[in-house]
């Protein structure tokens, strides 16, 4: 019986592509590194975990298109344990950051669903650019940054209210929506240099805050992909192989990176962060480094 089983399991796996070893090495190498530097930067990991996995997809003989859709939004369907986990490491070394986190993560998801519609009329190319040159200033200004008790540019810090939540939460999650990129990136140098919270404070309110906003993003993968997506045992547009693999070795990598980040000082973590917006605002510009290694 055992050995029926065993020839009857091999069949199966023969017969869908996704299951050779190769495949699934390079899942779990995508799950160990997202989930470190969702929980290390608060980024969610996403990306990391969309041109890897388009990478892996179109090699494998799925069409670009549908790589890319698989990819986006299996990322988001991972994100939200993935940040999860490093949302509870935080949670538990910072009492400040759940309140604040939550509020602007519940207003993230209103944004990230109109920036989702609203990516359908608008010119996506021309904001990237915008958005990619903003990202590269800031980062410069962070990496350099020596001390940023008065705020922006000198400008004096915002009191984080319910008001102020519900606007940089709208204006992330629309951001996010619009070009389908990690809120983290937008709202950590927010919640830094606008709102007065440590380094350390606003990885784990990101961690939180992406974590929700995923949920409304994946919603949407899911319903758009409906009876349209051909790849094996997925949901919508979320491969629930790679997502299960992924997660797997991402959660509990989430978690490992948010303990570092209390290891780790933060003028490093900060240097660590721009050094990754310099990286997404060239790719926002058109120039993937990682996708140009990749040959993708």
């Amino acid at each position: 019986m055992l050995k029926l089983l065993y020839f009857s399991l091999i069949d199966i796996v023969s017969g869908v592509f996704i299951f050779s070893i190769e495949y699934i090495i390079f899942l779990i190498f995508i799950g160990v590194f997202a989930g470190i530097s969702s929980g290390l930067l608060g980024l969610g990991g996403g990306f990391l975990m969309v041109p890897l996995q388009y990478f892996l997809l179109t090699s494998i003989g799925v069409d670009s298109d549908l790589a890319l859709r698989i990819s986006l939004g299996t990322s988001l369907a991972i994100i939200i344990p993935t940040s999860l986990s490093g949302a509870y490491t935080h949670q538990h070394r910072l009492e400040n950051i759940l309140k604040p986190g939550v509020t602007l993560g519940i207003f993230g998801i209103i944004g990230g669903i109109l920036g989702g519609i609203t990516s359908s009329y608008l010119p996506y190319n021309i904001l990237s650019n915008i958005l990619g040159i903003f990202l590269i200033l800031i980062a410069i200004t962070m990496l350099f940054e020596r001390n940023n008790k008065n705020g922006f540019f000198g400008f004096k810090k915002i009191k984080l209210s319910l008001y102020i939540g519900a606007f940089f939460g709208i204006l992330v999650g629309f951001s996010s929506g619009l070009l389908g990129i990690g809120g983290g990136i937008f709202l950590i140098p927010i919640l830094v240099f606008l709102l007065g919270f440590s380094m350390k404070e606003a990885i784990g309110i990101s961690s939180i805050f992406i974590s929700l906003t995923a949920i409304g993003g994946a919603a949407s993968y899911i319903l758009t992909g409906w009876g349209i997506n051909s790849f094996p045992f997925s949901l919508g547009y979320i491969s629930l192989v790679n997502l299960g693999i992924i997660a797997i070795f991402s959660i509990p990598a989430a978690y490992i990176g948010a303990k570092l980040v209390y290891k780790i000082p933060e003028k490093r973590l900060k240097q660590i962060f721009g050094i990754i917006m310099i990286y997404m605002g060239i790719k926002m510009l058109g120039l993937d480094p990682i996708s140009y290694l990749l040959g993708i």
